[in-house]
């Protein structure tokens, strides 16, 4: 019968069925696919096709058209298997592209299962000998060696690059020896007061000193000024001495509200250390203390009074200047030169007004309407009467005035004369400039002394005001003339 649709002819010849290549019988180099392949018998005349070149030649531009379909015939008379072998050799030398294998890097376990004779065609592998090649064990032991020591190097390279770009913060252990000096300047962050540390040999390294700083939050106070620390002390250490008052190196100084210029040159060099004649000559250069220009050129009534902190190294001048300039930031706050204009006054008349204002009263509630007198008697031509001015201007205690003292002709005799004295005659606080302002409404013209504790009688009848004196002198409250 007719072979079935779709299969080349039936070549002539004994056949036999197809069988699978017997790895056994194959040559160390017979690597051709395991379906079977033609075998063409001997040629007409007794010679075989391989004998003949230009035959073979023939035969290898058209076995695409073998009638076998590509199939071995098994049992064709007069096959030579070594002789088909070389032949398949050839032909696939001419067809398939070399292929270069790296070994080790791939195997064909994936693509070849089951260890049969089928080559992995998407990957080109050929093999020699009856199975492919295997790697020893000692080969991937080494393989594994190589790995390792790459992942190794990996590792402690990185670790390496990570510590060049943020290397571990060194720390000096314990206390510290020896002292050393360092000031924390105005504004300085923790990042800045830890800089300073390293520069100056306390501590190893900022990290360690900010970290513990962060947790403590008493660090935020740390005070501008100069501390004596120590050479190599931990972070923690250094931090610990910084919040210790007793390690800042500053002298304090206490001005109070109503002293004069030369009761507060002579307080400053009494707690500083200071020379006198230093601060005296700091003084007589006003404008090199940075004194507003409302000020006249007066360094009197502007030095503000408050509590200063001098640090080693400070100058009369230094110090001076930050008075003046607490003046200038207190009077900006105010709003000083604003409002004294709003209300018509110079702004060294408001501060001459509050110079007497503090020098009049103890109580802060009482400095408006000591404010309003003083207004109403300007406004009248009536003499301020203020003996504090008069005290001032012979350099007394008030206290100490005689009856001679007060019929002085002195331009601070406000009892002879009417107006302002010259000058402030003392520093006035923050409340007596607010008064001078700010005074209370009302017709009063006159106030006396009636406790101990400073309180005044306000009064705008004289009669009132002489029975009141009567009072105060009763009373030993020292009210007199």
């Amino acid at each position: 019968m007719p072979p079935p649709a779709g299969l080349p002819p039936r070549p002539s010849g004994p056949w036999s069925k197809l069988a699978r290549r017997d790895p056994t019988t194959a040559g160390d180099t017979d690597d051709a696919p395991t379906v079977a392949a033609p075998a063409v018998g001997p040629h007409a005349g007794g010679h075989h096709l391989d004998a003949d070149p230009h035959v073979e030649h023939h035969v290898e531009h058209h076995d695409d058209e073998d009638a076998t379909g590509g199939l071995e015939v098994l049992g064709a008379g007069g096959s030579d298997p070594s002789r088909r072998r070389g032949r398949r050799a050839r032909r696939r030398a001419n067809e398939e592209p070399a292929t270069l294998e790296a070994p080790g890097l791939f195997t064909d376990e994936h693509h070849d299962e089951h260890d049969d004779d089928h080559d992995d065609v998407h990957h080109g592998s050929h093999r020699t000998g009856s199975g492919r090649r295997r790697r020893s064990p000692l080969t991937n032991v080494l393989a594994l060696l190589v790995l390792a020591a790459v992942i190794a190097g990996i590792v402690f390279g990185g670790r390496a690059l990570i510590g060049l770009v943020n290397p571990e913060a060194q720390d000096y252990a314990g206390a510290g020896t020896g002292s050393v000096e360092v000031r924390v300047g105005e504004g300085d962050t923790l990042s800045d007061i830890a800089g300073t540390l390293v520069d100056s040999g306390v501590i190893a390294s900022s990290e360690p000193f900010v970290d513990a700083a962060k947790a403590e939050p008493a660090a935020t106070g740390i005070q501008p000024g100069v501390y004596v620390l120590r050479a190599q002390m931990s972070g923690q250490a250094a931090l610990d001495l910084l919040l210790d008052p007793a390690t800042r190196q500053v002298s304090r100084v206490t001005v109070p509200e109503g002293f004069t210029l030369e009761a507060t040159l002579q307080r400053i060099a009494e707690t500083t250390g200071l020379p006198i004649e230093d601060l005296q000559a700091a003084a007589a250069d006003p404008a090199a203390l940075g004194l507003p220009a409302y000020a006249n050129g007066q360094l009197e009534g502007f030095l503000f009074p408050a509590t200063y902190d001098v640090e080693p190294g400070d100058t009369a001048a230094d110090v001076l200047g930050a008075m003046v300039s607490r003046f200038t930031d207190m009077a900006t706050e105010m709003q000083l030169e604003q409002r004294a204009a709003a209300s018509g006054r110079p702004v060294y008349d408001v501060v001459i007004v509050a110079s007497m204002i503090q020098s009049e009263t103890l109580l802060d509630e009482e400095r408006p309407d000591v404010a309003q007198v003083v207004y109403n008697r300007l406004a009248q031509g009536i003499p301020l009467g203020i003996d504090a001015a008069l005290a001032y201007g012979l350099d007394k205690n008030g206290n100490d005035l005689t009856v001679t003292d007060l019929q002085t002709d002195s331009p601070y005799n406000t009892r002879t004369r009417a107006g302002l004295p010259p000058t402030p005659i003392s520093a006035p606080g923050e409340a007596s400039i607010e008064a001078a302002l700010a005074p209370s409404t009302g017709d009063y013209l006159y106030y006396v002394l009636e406790s101990q504790e400073g309180r005044h009688y306000f009064t705008a009848s004289y009669d009132e005001f002489l029975a009141a004196r009567q009072r105060c002198a009763d009373a030993g409250l020292g009210c007199g003339g």
